[in-house]
């Protein structure tokens, strides 16, 4: 029953979080609502016993991802009136893509039906004694290390075209040279005076 009750806790809190999200005016607002969100979801993680995808939820989503969105807004000077614009020209549409996808979810639901058969099919855990994060943890980095070393590879490359791409030179600007740094030679860096007596300051 305790259960049961925190499962419609977490999940009315993410519903109602997740609404206003979308329907909150200020976007500060609306991050700050999206990281409540996340926390209901990992709580729905942890009632199902999916502790490592609830802990990755918090460190990576609310940890990284939201606090990075909180930032750029609040870095941003964002009008909140000019973005309000316009914005009632999109309800029908919007209003019709929201019936069609209630449709066809009426549609799959009407048509579900469990099958037995398919719990008997269900592979068995590969280590029955471990917790579900040393289970994941040990197929990952065993039986699918080189995708995962192949899966950081192509992040890897995606982060540097997105600096490649957004890197931009401005003239005027004066930019760090290491190699002019280390390369310089003592008489550029360092001038003697003679002064005489009596002419410092």
């Amino acid at each position: 029953m305790l259960i049961a009750l925190a499962f419609y806790l977490f999940a009315a809190i993410a519903v109602a979080a997740a609404v206003m999200v979308v329907t909150a005016r200020n976007p500060v607002h609306s991050v700050l609502f999206l990281i409540l969100t996340f926390f209901s979801s990992a709580g729905l993680f942890m009632l199902a016993g999916a502790e490592f995808l609830a802990l990755i939820l918090i460190v990576v989503y609310v940890g990284a991802v939201a606090v990075l969105f909180l930032f750029v807004v609040m870095m941003l000077d964002i009008d909140i009136a000019e973005l309000r614009q316009g914005v009632l020209d999109y309800v029908p549409l919007g209003a019709l893509i929201g019936l069609i996808m209630l449709v066809e979810l009426g549609l799959a639901l009407g048509v579900w039906a469990f099958a037995p058969e398919a719990a008997s099919s269900v592979a068995a855990p590969v280590h029955p004694g471990l917790t579900n994060t040393e289970a994941l943890g040990r197929v990952l980095y065993s039986d699918f290390l080189y995708v995962f070393q192949a899966s950081g590879l192509v992040l890897l490359v995606a982060m540097i075209g997105a600096i490649v791409l957004t890197l931009r030179e401005r003239p005027g600007v004066k930019r760090q040279s290491i190699a002019q740094q280390v390369g310089r030679l003592r008489a550029e860096a360092v001038e003697l005076k003679d002064i005489r007596p009596g002419q410092g300051l």
